[in-house]
């Protein structure tokens, strides 16, 4: 099933906001439990075709059937097509953001076909690439989305500093509805 019923989504939304009204759970401060509108499919296609990717589907229709973030794991969700509206503030992960849409980037192979756990000694850039970034769990480590190979649809997280480059879920819709139903 690569749907998602976005009437379902918001509702769980609210009621973790209504659970959560002092915003205590981890990221909630960021995201707010807010929702934007869901994007229209030809702004979808035009962001694959710009980019040279296909998105996975479970994420493609997350984005045009919910929303295009930020409520969501981590630090929510980042948005597909526009930065955030608090871009500038000097998080890392606008930047982070922003490197993912230089031309080409997200066209690239994903150069990974088995984990790489533990301390990366050497800058993340060409391990990252044919990935998107998702999300960021903070202190420079991010939730990203594999786009192409073996391991297309996966997310990972990128630890550098300790936990390295390891899957974190086997689909988007595995990792978001875990947040869901999470506490």
């Amino acid at each position: 099933m690569e749907s998602w019923d976005g009437d379902d989504v918001r509702a769980r939304i609210r009621e973790m906001a209504a659970q959560d009204p002092g915003r205590e759970r981890f990221g909630a401060d960021t995201h707010r439990y807010e929702l934007t509108p869901a994007l229209p499919e030809a702004e979808i296609r035009a962001f694959e075709e710009s980019h040279g990717v296909y998105l996975p589907m479970e994420y493609r229709s997350f984005v045009a059937e919910v929303g295009n973030g930020p409520a969501g794991p981590c630090h929510g969700l980042m948005p597909l097509t526009v930065a955030r509206p608090e871009a500038g503030e000097e998080w890392a992960m606008d930047d982070e953001w922003e490197e993912d849409r230089l031309p080409g980037r997200l066209a690239e192979p994903f150069p990974l076909t088995e984990p790489l756990p533990g301390r990366i000694g050497e800058p993340t850039d060409a391990l990252t690439r044919g990935t998107l970034m998702l999300a960021e769990v903070g202190c420079g480590s991010f939730i990203r989305l594999v786009l192409h190979g073996p391991r297309v649809g996966e997310v990972w997280q990128i630890d550098p500093d300790w936990g390295g480059f390891v899957p974190a879920s086997p689909s988007f819709r595995t990792w978001y509805t875990d947040w869901l139903e999470g506490p």
